[in-house]
């Protein structure tokens, strides 16, 4: 596990900046674990990402669908568990088939479902600030994949 990088970002312009440069960073087959509370900023962190990946449509929380595809350079795949009441309905999901060796995977609410998530990922904390636009983004590479990436994400560092 590689320590997590601390950054305070103090409008949605720098959230999504920060955001597309950690966007830069991921490979398909990568899974991302967005956490935080309501209103915290995971679809704003999420659409910095897609960006960063070629993604040109617009990122929406995918809340009442649950899962939405984006095709970009790199495909992009956005789950959103805040609805999802037991693991049993992401089996019936088919979640397993959600995380694609060919796609990044972002997971709102990750920290939900930590237990079905893959050992190898990234994890993202986001916690609002004493400001109304100001953000606390603790990132944390998980696993041998990002233990061997740990100079990649020395973000706020």
């Amino acid at each position: 596990m590689t320590g997590p990088g601390r950054v305070v970002t103090r409008s949605t312009d720098e959230t999504l900046a920060l955001a597309e440069s950690v966007g830069e960073l991921l490979r398909p087959g990568d899974v991302v674990s967005l956490a935080g509370g309501l209103g915290t900023g995971k679809t704003v962190f999420a659409r910095g990402v897609a960006r960063a990946l070629g993604v040109d449509a617009p990122i929406v929380s995918p809340t009442f669908t649950i899962v939405r595809e984006y095709e970009g350079r790199v495909p992009v795949v956005h789950v959103d568990v805040y609805r999802i009441d037991t693991f049993q309905e992401l089996y019936d999901l088919g979640f397993e088939e959600v995380v694609r060796e060919d796609a990044v995977t972002l997971v709102e609410w990750g920290d939900v479902i930590d237990g079905m998530l893959p050992s190898d990922r990234l994890d993202v904390r986001l916690v609002a600030g004493a400001e109304d636009d100001e953000r606390v983004i603790e990132i944390e590479g998980r696993g041998r994949t990002w233990r061997a990436r740990a100079a990649e994400l020395a973000v706020g560092a």
